[in-house]
């Protein structure tokens, strides 16, 4: 009998050792089947569908990162669409109001007028409805400045008055129509004319003595009366060189009337103030400087002024004049 070259695998001698095997694994992959079910069954109804929900929605639930600002505060995040309540605008910060740049203004001049009388009860020695007897000579009026200080004039239609009816200066700015036989003229008083001057004699400037006679006559008898006359312009106000609120002179120009006062306002009112002979109204210790002044011409009318910058050396236009008489 041949020897086998090969030996055979051992089989059990055992029958029942195979099938305990296999229903051991049979039993085996059974538990892990119904282990899977549980853990597959455990996140369903009530409590797997939460599941679902915290599953699906976790990306819309994320929190919302806060973006910082440039200032380093943190941005709100932005509402959604759909939100129903509507988000009102800031109100935008009120801009800062910004004064406006003074303009420059011409002073202006606000006039409270009273009316006169109609007769000249303040008038001095020179008086309306009066007819002056005297004599009339001439001299080389230059550029027409006097001693009324109003300076050059272009009109040279003027006289300087004896120091008697000049009167202090009472007699600057008055106009006076001069007769001469069928010739006459008018002229406004803006000098004096010193000794030998005497009352009643008026210095004419050779371009008014002209209009009366031949101005190599040298002197001629006239008569003369003092005139409201119809001019359109309006008076003005000047401070003296030099003024301040501590001291200052004062002098109104282009008045159609004689004056009688000028006066400022102070604290106790009304202050009528020293006139002098070169025709400036002075306020030796301030009184008043700068601010409301009053003016009376004869008849009584009164103008208030107020408004006139304190500029020494300044013409101020007023806008006003006294009625015509």
């Amino acid at each position: 009998m041949a020897s086998r070259s090969h030996r055979s695998p051992r089989r059990s001698s055992r029958p029942g050792r195979r099938t305990a095997l296999v229903s051991a694994v049979a039993v085996a992959a059974v538990a892990l089947v119904a282990s899977l079910v549980m853990a597959f069954g455990s996140g369903r109804g009530s409590g797997g569908e939460e599941a679902g929900k915290v599953t699906g929605t976790a990306a819309a639930d994320a929190p919302v990162r806060e973006r910082p600002t440039p200032s380093g505060r943190t941005s709100s995040p932005s509402p959604s669409p759909s939100a129903s309540t509507s988000v009102s605008p800031s109100p935008s910060p009120t801009p800062t109001a910004k004064s406006p740049k003074p303009k420059a203004t011409k002073p202006k001049a606000t006039t409270a007028r009273r009316p006169g009388s109609g007769t000249a009860t303040l008038a001095g020695r020179v008086r309306p409805g009066t007819t002056y007897q005297g004599i009339a000579t001439l001299y080389d009026a230059g550029n027409g400045d006097g001693a009324c200080s109003f300076g050059p004039s272009d009109d040279m239609m003027i006289a300087a008055m004896n120091t008697t009816d000049y009167e202090t200066s009472k007699a600057c700015g008055a106009y006076v129509l001069v007769r001469s036989g069928s010739a006459s003229v008018t002229v406004r008083i803006t000098n004096e004319c010193p000794a030998p001057c005497k009352p009643g004699q008026l210095d004419l400037s050779t371009q008014a003595f002209a209009k009366l006679a031949d101005p190599s006559r040298g002197q001629i008898p006239i008569t003369w009366s003092l005139v409201s006359p119809g001019s359109s312009d309006t008076l003005a106000l000047r401070y003296k060189t030099g003024s301040s609120r501590y001291w200052c002179g004062i002098q109104a120009l282009g008045h159609r009337n004689p004056l009688a006062r000028l006066e400022v306002r102070t604290g106790s009112g009304w202050t009528a103030l020293t006139r002098t002979e070169y025709n400036y109204f002075l306020s030796e210790q301030g009184a008043g400087c700068g601010g409301a002044i009053r003016i009376t011409d004869i008849y009584g009318e009164q103008l208030t002024l107020d408004g006139i910058a304190l500029r020494p050396n300044a013409v101020q236009p007023t806008g006003v004049q006294f009625a015509r008489h």
